[in-house]
């Protein structure tokens, strides 16, 4: 049987090519909503991923007002960050610490930058309900097809 990750993945996959096909926006990349489908059942784990993808929005933003940053230096400067600021927070609160029933994590390591990249180039509120929409899209289509 297929490992439930890789199953997730490329549902996702498929799930984000239908939905830029359909609706014209990218859910924050291709492969961002198997990944968040993988972790939705960690709300903390969401919200951390997503607070993370906002803050790099930030930084870089910033970091434009005084520097000369687009095209390929501004994705590898956003998933850069990211990779940078959600290692840190794994190292600062510990990767897998139990708040309740949920951990302390981010999900991926480029998958914030993937997302702020988005962020940058469609807006924070069409990147995040895109992702989230796709996410959710992608879960239900997994466990409509593999069964609870």
């Amino acid at each position: 049987m297929m490992d439930a990750q890789i199953f997730y993945i490329g549902i996702g996959l498929i799930v984000s090519l239908l939905y830029a096909e359909i609706f014209g926006v990218a859910p924050g990349g291709i492969i961002v909503p198997g990944y968040l489908a993988l972790g939705i059942d960690d709300p903390v784990m969401v919200a951390l991923t997503l607070g993370i993808s906002l803050l790099t929005f930030f930084v870089v933003r910033v970091l434009a007002t005084v520097m000369i940053i687009y095209g390929r230096r501004r994705t590898v400067l956003m998933i850069l960050i990211g990779f940078l600021l959600g290692s840190l927070v794994r190292a600062g609160l510990g990767a897998g610490t139990p708040v309740g029933p949920f951990q302390i994590d981010v999900i991926g390591y480029i998958i914030p930058g993937l997302l702020a990249i988005w962020m940058d180039r469609q807006g924070l509120v069409v990147t995040g309900s895109s992702a989230i929409t796709a996410s959710v899209l992608t879960r239900l289509s997994g466990l409509l097809i593999m069964g609870g």
